[in-house]
């Protein structure tokens, strides 16, 4: 018998430290990855469709399928990296005027809450999106696609870029359609 309540007390102490934990288990826990993902960006300039894509994707994701209320998305991009494949115009893109890279490196988006949305692997995010010292709430569709032990998560969004004080030009539109597809790798830790 004591031996029965030895071995069910050493079972009962390893138990509690895992009911206790606050954050999810480490099987939900992804890094988006930079290589196998895209960030890319079209805007018109001067009436012609201008497209480019960011790099440098960082951050922590959270998520469960069965559970996605409990899933969170901490992710940023180098703002450094913009590239229009055009230097001199990459180049202007990088300044104060624009996304002032020396002062605002990362440009990044924080999920305030995830729902699905009817469609199996189909959800709505709201979240907020800091660009330069500005920070707006977004809410955009997104579509979750497992690929083994890790996630493609895909989507887009429109927003104004003069609500985030990027450039003073007439020439460019101010609506700038975002499309992610990012890569989240699994983590182990």
């Amino acid at each position: 018998m004591k031996y029965f309540l030895s071995v069910c007390l050493f079972a009962l102490i390893g138990i509690l430290p895992a009911l206790a934990q606050d954050t999810p288990p480490s099987t939900h826990v992804f890094i988006p990855a930079d290589n196998g993902s895209t960030i890319g960006f079209g805007i018109k300039n001067m009436g012609f469709n201008t497209k480019g894509s960011l790099s440098g994707l960082q951050g922590r994701i959270v998520f469960d399928a069965k559970n996605p209320a409990g899933a969170s998305f901490d992710v940023s991009v180098d703002a450094n990296t913009i590239s229009t494949d055009n230097d001199m115009r990459d180049s202007h893109l990088k300044k104060e005027d624009y996304f002032d890279v020396a002062n605002y490196p990362r440009i990044r988006f924080v999920s305030a809450g995830i729902t699905p949305s009817g469609k199996n692997g189909s959800y709505t995010i709201t979240g907020k999106l800091t660009i330069k010292n500005t920070t707006k709430d977004i809410s955009f569709p997104f579509i979750a696609a497992p690929i083994g032990a890790d996630y493609v998560f895909s989507g887009s969004f429109k927003i104004n870029r003069r609500d985030f004080g990027i450039g003073g030009s007439s020439t460019i539109s101010n609506e700038l359609t975002v499309s992610l597809s990012v890569l989240a790798t699994h983590s182990s830790h």
